[in-house]
């Protein structure tokens, strides 16, 4: 049975695997997906056996760090089955186990997935103020998702706040986020929406450039851009942010798709619920996992082979961008597919 590293045609090893378990979602935000979603029906979806099945084999292949992601992952039900088997390879095959969620379940789940071996998670949030969550979650649920962030510190789960920067909707509260996150010592990344899925509204309209976010949070404090080795280990940009005498510095994260392509240094893979995989979020070129799973069940080589021809076909870099209104996504399908 092989156990060579997976690398890409650039000489990139594949060290990060996010894994999809769901397209469903008890959100329905403006960048990400329409009002009136169609999900997939449930048969067409890897089982928790298969996912477990998949990610042990990129394991094997030298994946160490596995994100769960959906849509919203805490939705599936006998998700925590799924993380209670991987968790064990933490500490020895497996460096880190963790999720991207939008915090919604995490009040009743925060505890058994640090039970599970999670120690971070990253939740998805982009207001403090109810009316605008609502408008761009399409969903009353700011105090529960604020339930969630406060489980999951009790619980002892370090929290890093991910956030979509939106033009008209949350762009003049990020400096407000900014100050909330770091006053309670989580971290906090900023997003530029991204072309993926078509939406009921245009992401002309909502696009907003991080260097000017940047340039508009310079005038307020000091930010220092980080040089130690995990401030460059991902697709974002690290800063340290020091707000003044008496207030808590932070970490600040910018990923930004579009105006300065982060495609270098990529070491993932993502793993769709459906069990394709795609080797760029940005590109729609994939392998088909789950016909291998079914139609060769428990046969390793030919599991290992697939793995090949996906990593033989990793492509350079994404294509993204925003140009003008009324432009076509840079791919069809929605990033609640995909998986984050």
């Amino acid at each position: 049975m092989t156990s060579s590293p997976l690398t890409d045609p650039f000489n990139r090893q594949v060290t990060y695997l996010r894994l999809s378990v769901t397209d469903r979602c008890d959100l329905r935000c403006t960048y990400c997906m329409a009002e009136k979603m169609t999900f997939l029906p449930r048969k067409d979806l890897l089982t928790l056996e298969e996912l477990d099945h998949v990610a042990n084999a990129f394991i094997r292949r030298g994946v160490r760090k596995i994100r769960i992601t959906g849509g919203e992952p805490l939705v599936r039900r006998g998700i925590l089955s799924l993380f209670q088997s991987l968790g064990h390879h933490l500490g020895h095959r497996l460096d880190e186990l963790t999720l991207t969620t939008n915090a919604t379940q995490l009040e009743h789940f925060a505890k058994p997935l640090y039970e599970a071996g999670v120690r971070r998670v990253n939740i998805s949030f982009d207001s403090l103020n109810p009316e605008t969550f609502a408008r761009i979650s399409r969903r009353a649920a700011l105090d529960q998702v604020l339930r969630g962030i406060d489980a999951a510190q009790e619980a002892g789960l370090r929290v890093k706040i991910n956030t979509v920067a939106l033009k008209h909707d949350n762009a003049a509260e990020i400096p407000d986020l900014i100050e909330w996150a770091h006053d309670r010592e989580m971290d906090l990344t900023l997003i530029e929406v991204m072309p993926l899925g078509d939406i009921s509204e245009d992401r002309f309209d909502q696009y907003i450039p991080l260097p000017m976010v940047r340039d508009e949070l310079e005038s307020r404090w000091t930010l220092t851009d980080r040089t130690d080795a995990a401030a460059h280990s991902g697709p974002a940009r690290y800063v340290t942010v020091n707000r003044g005498s008496g207030k808590k510095q932070g970490k600040l994260g910018f990923i930004t798709p579009l105006t300065n392509n982060f495609c270098a240094g990529c070491n993932r893979v993502r793993l769709t619920c459906t069990g394709r995989i795609y080797m760029c979020l940005g590109q729609d070129d994939h392998i088909d996992l789950r016909q291998v799973i079914r139609e060769h069940q428990g046969d390793e080589a030919e599991l290992n082979a697939a793995l090949d021809r996906a990593l033989g076909a990793k492509p350079e870099k994404h294509d993204f961008t925003i140009r003008k209104r009324n432009a076509k996504p840079a791919v069809d399908r929605h990033m609640s597919l995909t998986g984050g």
